[in-house]
């Protein structure tokens, strides 16, 4: 088992907008729409989640998409990549994905509103409410996944407490050519971070750079032969 994370960062090291800056039309922002387009153009995305067959591109980017979705059995997510900070008072609120999840196995989101009842949909995604430490609640996505690998879904404060207690084993970052000058920063906290991982580069298209950093003690096997990498 690997403990896995993929996520899209500004060249400046934003991995999300800042709080508030959405609008009631679009509750992410103008930013975040930005920072994932070409995740979301991508083949795979407009299949798996938006269910758009025959449609988006191709190559590099595509198969780092794909690769977030293959080897997993449990994903780990924070509040707010479930929409807890805009539906938290929605009893009814059931994520953003539909009645059909793009994950297909369990997913535990961590929130301080937890306990919450767990919320099946169909296609084998189940969302557990859990209110614990970081580490506890790996153990317990460890346990659901049965061997595979766990993912590490974000948001980015989520990923840094990850990173600090040392259990991620491969972190992916698609670094999307813009500069937004605010948000949340990915590498906050974490100076020579860098030192514990060795690093594999690739680009994609859209001036995309997909770096794939793998812990030392690790086979490290290029993604592009494991198809280990993606975005989300």
């Amino acid at each position: 088992m690997r403990v896995r994370c993929d996520l899209n960062i500004s060249l400046d090291g934003y991995a999300a907008p800042a709080p508030g800056s959405g609008t009631p039309d679009n509750p992410l922002g103008e930013d975040w729409s930005r920072l994932v387009a070409p995740y979301v153009a991508t083949r795979t995305f407009q299949s798996t989640v938006l269910g758009n067959h025959d449609t988006g591109t191709a190559g590099v980017n595509d198969r780092y998409a794909r690769g977030y979705f293959e080897g997993t059995g449990a994903e780990i997510m924070g509040a707010g990549k479930f929409g807890l900070h805009i539906f938290g008072d929605d009893p009814d609120w059931r994520g953003w994905w539909g009645d059909d999840p793009p994950f297909h196995q369990p997913v535990f989101v961590l929130t301080h509103t937890a306990p919450r009842p767990s919320i099946e949909m169909d296609g084998g995604t189940v969302f557990h409410f859990v209110s614990a430490p970081p580490t506890e609640v790996l153990a317990m996505a460890a346990e659901a996944a049965g061997g595979a690998d766990v993912r590490i879904g974000g948001g980015p404060t989520m990923v840094r407490d990850y990173l600090r207690a040392g259990v991620i084993d491969q972190l992916h970052v698609a670094v999307t050519p813009i500069v937004l000058g605010q948000g949340e920063q990915l590498w906050d906290d974490l100076r020579h971070i860098d030192l514990d991982y060795t690093a594999f580069s690739e680009a994609g298209e859209d001036g995309v750079s997909h770096l794939t950093f793998t812990r030392r003690d690790l086979d490290d096997t290029r993604p592009g032969d494991t198809q280990h990498g993606g975005t989300t």
